[in-house]
């Protein structure tokens, strides 16, 4: 499998970029598309599918490739894989949940493969990520490969997922493809180092964790990020935590996932979470930032390149819109340390909520995390 990737901030340069790949005798069949809010994404969905190429795309704030983080608005991974070994599923949510649109995905893609994995685009929703990660496990089982991220405007929380005929603002995309024909290895690591002693999730509801260690979740909170993050803008005693400090919560011996608090309500001092907290689950504050959390995403694409997969023919990467307000320029490293593992094409986005299993873990949905995937093409029987 070959692949290229290209930016440009017109369409018009895009179709120039493009004819110019296929002049030179390459012919993608699959396009990976991340393009900003601020160029019409249905002229790239036209274009591409005037040449044939299948299209599984989102609009996202901003896009990266091998080459750096980019200003351009529109990138698209170019990939010449057989198409009998994916296929694109779009489940538009409007009439039903996010779970029952996952389960319908994975029910699809177990018709068409045997061993499926599950690379995800969600637009941005106020229902929690992990709905999308259950229903396809209902199917699949707890060990299928899933990685996505949450893609949309990081100021109005809105995005869109798209094919080449269909597109939804409240939905999932999916690519999901055939394992038994594509090597699929990567990993979701924040490099946050944790603070303080285990606490424990006393009293929640929902996305909303009321008491921690029987007291208002806020005061506990309060104690390791301060009141400095709080927002001004607030409707219905709903205040927005300016923080990427996640929560640390392990679970089942593997690496802690990384959960982001969202809001506060000033009333009732619960905190909102980026993900459902149930009682009695034990978690640690964490540390503001270092070089060391770009280094652990670097080191953790080696690790898989040294005992996994050698080489790769392509990377996708979703890393949190968190990690990029954080981070700063230090992103800038981290992009450059995973595409230097690998030397091949790769694109990405800064996303509002990342899919993926961190070390020795099941899948889950994740905060402040990136989340990484290198595909191979697997060699053909003789």
């Amino acid at each position: 499998m070959k692949a290229k990737s290209i930016t440009a901030n017109s369409v018009e340069a895009i179709q120039s970029s493009l004819q110019q790949v296929i002049a030179d005798g390459f012919s993608p069949t699959l396009a990976i598309v991340f393009t900003s809010l601020k160029h019409e994404w249905q002229h790239v969905q036209f274009l591409l599918n005037n040449k044939g190429i299948a299209v599984f795309g989102a609009t996202t704030a901003t896009e990266f490739t091998e080459n750096g983080i980019g200003d351009t608005g529109i990138t698209l991974l170019l990939l010449d894989i057989d198409t009998n070994y994916f296929k694109i599923v779009l489940k538009d949510s409007d009439q039903s949940s996010l779970y029952e649109a996952a389960s319908g995905i994975a029910a699809t893609a177990l018709g068409s493969f045997s061993n499926p994995a599950f690379i995800l685009l969600a637009p941005h929703t106020k229902t929690p990520g992990d709905d999308i990660i259950k229903g396809i496990m209902k199917h699949a089982g707890e060990d299928v490969t899933i990685i996505g991220g949450i893609a949309g405007d990081t100021i109005k929380l809105e995005g869109t997922v798209f094919t080449n005929h269909e597109s939804t603002g409240n939905g999932i995309l999916c690519l999901v493809l055939d394992q038994d024909k594509i090597e699929v290895k990567g990993i979701a690591i924040s490099g946050w180092k944790p603070l303080g002693t285990f606490k424990k999730v006393t009293k929640s509801e929902g996305l909303w964790v009321h008491t921690i260690d029987d007291q208002p979740a806020m005061d506990i909170v309060e104690k390791y990020i301060g009141n400095e993050s709080l927002s001004e803008n607030n409707a219905d005693n709903i205040v927005k935590l300016n923080t990427t400090y996640p929560l640390q919560v392990t679970r089942n011996g593997s690496s802690p996932a990384m959960i982001p608090t969202l809001y506060f309500n000033k009333e009732t001092r619960a905190v909102m979470c980026g993900q459902s907290l149930p009682e009695g689950t034990t978690f640690r504050f964490s540390l503001p930032p270092d070089f060391d959390v770009i280094d652990s995403v670097i080191e953790s694409s080696r690790s898989v390149k040294e005992n996994h997969l050698p080489t790769a023919d392509a990377l996708i990467v979703f890393s949190c819109v968190g990690r990029y307000e954080t981070l700063g320029p230090m992103m800038s490293e981290e992009i450059e340390g995973l595409a230097g593992t690998w030397n091949k094409p790769m694109a990405g986005f800064f996303s509002l909520g990342e899919f993926g299993s961190v070390a020795g873990g099941k899948p889950e949905f994740h905060g402040t995390t990136c989340s990484w995937v290198a595909l191979k093409e697997k060699a053909s029987n003789p």
